[in-house]
């Protein structure tokens, strides 16, 4: 089975209780989701237009400060699921680089597409590689690599792939906004829904070249953003005002969290500021301590010491700390 967070359907198997009594921590989601607009009929009544869908790409182009163009697909995980295969089309070579630990989607659909995978510490261990795949920031110790950093490697392999899904929390260290035309082996991911609190919109981007993403819009389809997805994440993109406010509040409480965790016994290793991960001794029993509160986690079978949580909501906290305290 694959291990992913967000399987409260398993937590509540397991403990009981209905889905409304748990606080579901064990993704990277924002519980402060961007306010919803209200949305024109034909939205939801008409099948998405050009021009609705053009509105978007210019927004995401701008939030995210790229020359390069932006395609939007059905979440950042529609476009790890496409590009293992046309890249292996346009390469010549089947040998990928993959941070390790990191998002392991990547590697299961990198696998399925026929790539021989080689697990790499960090970009010094990538030279050579047909593919180089980085998650900036890593999920899940929140491992950083600088936008030079990461062109520097692009010219030692033959394509570089960097998964931003939790860049809109630190956007200096994104490598979108330095992206050149001359950059024609680097393609870029991005997630919405994380930062905007809104997964079950299953909205993302590929920003590349255009002949790249002109291929992956043919796998992708027609109509593979909703009219909804276009229309939300068109305001979402273009309120910066939400977004820097956002920032600070979700820095607050990723520090609240570590100050919770710290007075536990638990020893921070890393994260974002969606996320943070730490040393507990032994996860399973972690988990299940939270757990007897319908509090669910993330641990990982190849880390037995390491749990991850996300941020709880405003409502969430005391029942977090009366949990982390007994």
């Amino acid at each position: 089975m694959t291990e992913h967070g967000g399987d409260l359907d398993r937590a509540i198997a397991h403990f009981g209780g209905a889905r409304s009594d748990w606080i579901d921590l064990s993704t990277g989601i924002n519980p402060h989701s961007y306010p919803l607009p209200a949305l024109a009929a034909d939205a939801w009544t008409a099948l998405p237009d050009k021009q609705s869908y053009h509105q978007l790409q210019m927004a995401a182009q701008s939030a995210y400060q790229t020359q390069q163009s932006c395609l939007p697909l059905a979440g950042a995980q529609q476009a790890i699921q496409l590009y293992p295969a046309l890249l292996a089309n346009m390469l010549d070579g089947r040998k990928a680089a993959l941070l390790h630990p990191s998002y392991n989607e990547h590697e299961i659909q990198l696998r399925q597409a026929g790539w021989q995978i080689q697990h790499a510490r960090g970009p010094e261990d990538m030279a050579g590689a047909d593919l180089a795949v980085i998650v900036n920031p890593n999920n899940p110790d929140g491992r950083q690599f600088t936008p030079q950093a990461l062109l520097e490697l692009s010219e030692k392999v033959g394509f570089l792939v960097v998964d931003e899904s939790f860049g809109d929390e630190m956007p200096h260290q994104s490598l979108a906004p330095h992206l050149t035309a001359a950059d024609t082996q680097i393609l870029v991911l991005r997630s919405f829904g994380k930062f905007f609190g809104l997964a079950g919109l299953r909205l993302g981007f590929a920003i590349g070249t255009d002949d790249l993403l002109n291929r992956m819009a043919k796998k992708a389809g027609s109509w593979a953003v909703s009219g909804p997805a276009l229309s939300i994440g068109t305001t979402a993109l273009n309120d910066r005002s939400w977004a820097i406010t956002m920032r600070d509040k979700l820095a607050q409480d990723a520090a609240r969290l570590d100050r919770l965790a710290s007075a536990a016994g638990w020893h921070i290793i890393g994260g974002t500021t969606l996320f943070r991960l730490y040393e507990v001794g032994d996860s399973i029993a972690a988990q299940d301590r939270l757990a007897r509160h319908h509090i669910w986690s993330r641990h990982f079978g190849y880390a037995p010491k390491w749990l991850r949580l996300g941020l709880p909501p405003e409502t969430g906290w005391d029942r977090l700390e009366t949990a982390l305290r007994r």
